[in-house]
């Protein structure tokens, strides 16, 4: 579900722009919700083709790509650090690095395994590697390394980067949306924008100030908490997960880092639990009773949640693109996000390309956007969705089962399809459960 070194230096994004009342339009005199009011305080005013609002993987690409498509290019994240405070297991599969266009690199690379071990409620271990699952083999990051990289990679395009800048509302004109009022130590101005990406994570407010339909049901969130670890023990050459009631409605995990150090995590579906503050007792039975792990000492511990939904039915708007986490593409069987934000980012980033080019953000003209995810990534994570519904009512015992079978069939290549021949053949009894999702 989807670490240090000294920081990256950014551009400081100076705006060479009189100090003059900003330019508001009348549609602004009386602001809908989530638009901001004329402001007298609001300093300044900039003109870009393409505002990132985030930059995280998911914005970093999109600003590279549009940036390297020609146009000018704003990039603004909140935090005064780019990739802290890291939320994520960091754990990533090697096979779409080239999709992205990234060569695996030591600079954010810390670990890299043969395989996982999937462990069942009873303690069975079903592991995953090259001979059962293809190219499934991957690698661990150094997450706020590997996020400080896509941002140097979007500079080096071309594009402009400003931290601690956040944005706090969206500007209109007569429905299109045409750029953010944003605030940069203490100084309120306005950007200004053919396009507009919203990359602002899981908890978006961009999509929302947009209108566009954002709600998330409880069953639809799963509670996060992730500690590092050292002095674990362990085969560092498999990524470790956990199902079944240890883990209500998710799963935990240990990815290494190194041979005595691991990312220790949990995730729980809130429809399971009463707060969130149980993900932590859960995460600590585990370890307290797993003595490779008890034995380890945490350095540091993060928490957060992530959807685990479908994607939003809508991630367009006239002028603007939602992508990533802020788009609800993230996996919701795994809690993956950082292929498909990437993924998602550089078709945002080419898209608005072509609306800048034309000088045309309808929402007609941006539909490329969607066509091209949902092309790539729809149907597997409607499929993903369907399993991780169904997964969240399994009890352990049928967890047992199904992977004994698993085991059993001496699957030599784990699909769909081959999951489903060996519960036929050695569980019948649950082929019901598992045979309208595989």
């Amino acid at each position: 579900m989807d670490s240090l070194s000294a920081p990256v230096v950014y551009p400081t994004g100076s705006v060479s722009v009189s100090f003059a009342e900003p330019r508001v339009d009348s549609s602004q005199a009386r602001p809908k919700p989530h638009e901001p009011a004329r402001n007298a305080n609001v300093q300044v005013e900039r003109d870009v083709d393409v505002l990132v609002i985030g930059a995280g993987p998911t914005g970093s690409t999109a600003a590279k790509y549009a940036a390297r498509g020609g146009a000018e290019v704003l990039l603004i994240e909140k935090r005064s650090e780019i990739g802290t405070p890291v939320r994520c297991g960091e754990g990533v599969a090697k096979r779409w690095l080239d999709e992205i266009g990234l060569t695996p690199s030591a600079e954010f690379i810390c670990h890299e395994v043969d395989g996982a071990r999937v462990i069942a409620p009873d303690g069975t271990a079903l592991v995953v590697d090259e001979t059962r699952a293809g190219n499934e083999c991957g690698y661990v990051l150094e997450r706020d390394l590997f996020d400080r990289y896509l941002a140097k990679e979007a500079a080096k395009a071309g594009a402009e980067i400003l931290i601690k800048t956040s944005a706090v509302g969206l500007l209109r004109d007569d429905g299109q949306i045409i750029g953010a009022r944003c605030e940069h130590m203490a100084e309120t101005f306005d950007v200004r924008a053919t396009v507009v990406i919203g990359a602002d994570g899981f908890e978006s407010q961009v999509g929302r100030w947009a209108g566009l339909e954002t709600h998330l049901r409880t069953r639809d969130v799963d509670a996060c908490l992730q500690y590092t670890m050292v002095g674990v023990a362990g085969d560092p050459r498999y990524n470790d997960v956990y199902l079944g009631s240890c883990a209500p409605g998710g799963y935990a995990w240990v990815f290494w880092k190194q041979p005595d150090v691991a990312n220790v995590g949990i995730g729980v579906n809130l429809s399971k639990i009463r707060d969130r503050a149980e993900a932590k007792r859960y995460l600590d039975v585990l370890i307290g009773r797993t003595p490779s792990l008890a034995k380890g000492e945490i350095i540091e511990e993060v928490a957060g949640a992530v959807s685990v939904s479908m994607p939003l039915e809508k991630t367009i708007a006239p002028g603007l693109i939602l992508a990533g986490d802020a788009a609800r593409l993230i996996d919701p069987l795994t809690g993956g996000g950082i292929l498909n934000g990437c993924l998602s980012g550089k078709y945002a980033g080419e898209v608005a390309v072509d609306a800048v080019s034309t000088g045309k953000a309808t929402e007609e003209a941006l539909s490329p956007y969607e066509r091209r995810w949902r092309a790539r990534l729809e149907e597997e994570l409607a499929r993903h969705y369907l399993i991780k519904e169904r997964l969240i009512r399994l009890d352990d015992e049928t967890v047992n089962r199904a992977i004994h079978a698993i085991l059993e069939a001496k699957v030599e290549r784990i699909t769909a399809a081959t999951v489903l021949d060996a519960i036929r053949q050695h569980e019948p009894g649950l082929l019901a459960l598992f045979e309208g999702f595989l």
